[in-house]
Parts: structure tokens; sequence; C-alpha cells
């Protein structure tokens, strides 16, 4: 997939694709030197990790004004979607721990020119946010009981999840039910047919649990 065919299927602007193409110059710079994603998914990235993330956009609610994605890594989804929400004023909080890859965040958020972009590089359990964000994300992070451990301490109960997650859904929801009551509604995967989208409100822990 090329960057247009991208935006087509995305069906992002020519100004939102001129933002990921130069978060995409700094991936690959850095790739060069660091672990950011798997060299293997190198060549098939624009599918496999921007169309991947940018399907998050359309199940967003409308009134959204600020996200928070943990474990942010190479930007995936996180600043994919604060490229594609950028004109709606969305403000993204990139949460990431390991240095160098915090230090990527920065840069590639500098090389898009993301105003309202913010890189926490701390773990997300050493985290608080004033105000709780409208929005958590997370890809390819941890299972989903311990991601929603995580998201209970940066959020409140009015946030909204939305994880994308990959063959062990089922598993993973039932595993988690054991803690947390919660709403779930489950997508279907624009970019694997294994995966999905679980998109998860009324988070709350079961007592006793």
């Amino acid at each position: 997939m090329t960057p247009e065919e991208f935006a087509a299927a995305a069906d992002v602007s020519r100004e939102t694709l001129d933002r990921l193409k130069a978060m995409d110059a700094v991936l690959l710079d850095w790739s060069s030197r660091h672990n950011l994603v798997a060299r293997s998914t190198i060549e098939t990235r624009w599918a496999r990790h921007y169309l991947d993330s940018a399907q998050l956009v359309p199940l967003l609610p409308e009134n959204t004004k600020t996200l928070a994605d943990m474990g942010a890594g190479a930007g995936f989804p996180g600043l994919v979607l604060a490229a594609m929400l950028a004109d709606r004023g969305v403000a993204v909080t990139l949460i990431e721990s390991t240095g160098k890859k915090a230090a990527f965040l920065r840069a590639a958020g500098e090389a898009m020119g993301l105003a309202d972009l913010k890189v926490i590089p701390a773990r997300i359990e050493a985290v608080k946010l004033a105000p709780k964000p409208d929005i958590v994300t997370a890809r390819a992070l941890a299972r989903l009981d311990k991601l929603l451990a995580y998201g209970a301490g940066i959020a409140d109960k009015n946030t909204r999840y939305f994880f994308l997650k990959g063959q062990d859904v089922e598993d993973e929801l039932t595993e988690a039910a054991k803690s947390w009551h919660m709403r779930v509604i489950k997508h279907s995967s624009r970019t694997s047919p294994q995966g999905a989208i679980l998109e998860i409100a009324e988070l709350a822990r079961v007592r006793n649990a």
C-alpha cells in the first residue's frame, strides 16, 4: 500500500497525509538505528500500521476533545490519531516509558507540526492526567485486564476506551470480566481477519476481585 492508497482508504485530506508522510520520514530514519517496529513490517507499514491505527477515527465520538495513548511506542495509533484529529482540535497525550521511543515521538510530532501533542516519558502507573481524557487507546501493549488497570489509573468513569486486539480477544474478554464490569462493543478490524477493536465504556472494578 502506498501513502496515496492509504489516504484513499482512510479518507484523509492532503494536509493530513502530509503530516503522516512527515511522521513516516522520521520513522524510517530512526528505524535504521533503533527498533521501533518489527523490521519485517517496514515494507507493509502503510497497511499494517498506519491504516490499522486510522480505522479508530470513525469510531470516536464527535465531541472528543482529549485523547491519551498508552505505551505509544512508534506512534501507532497515537501519532496517527493526532495527525488525523488535528483539524478537530483534539489534544493528544502520548505515554511512553522507553526513553528512545519517547524521543522519537517528540521528534516526529515536531516534524508533523502538531501543536496539541504532549509526550510523557513515564510509566503509565506513575502518570496523572488533568483533565481526564475523553478517550484512551492502546495497541500491542498488554492483555486486556492489564490495559483496563492502566486505563483506570489515568481516566474516570466518563472515559471511553478503544483497544486494538488480535486473535485472542475472546479469551482476553473472558479473563477481564472476572475483575471488571464494562460495556463492550466489538468492532471488526479492517486490516486483520482475526483482529478486533474493543470499544469499552462504563468501566468499574468488580468488588473483591
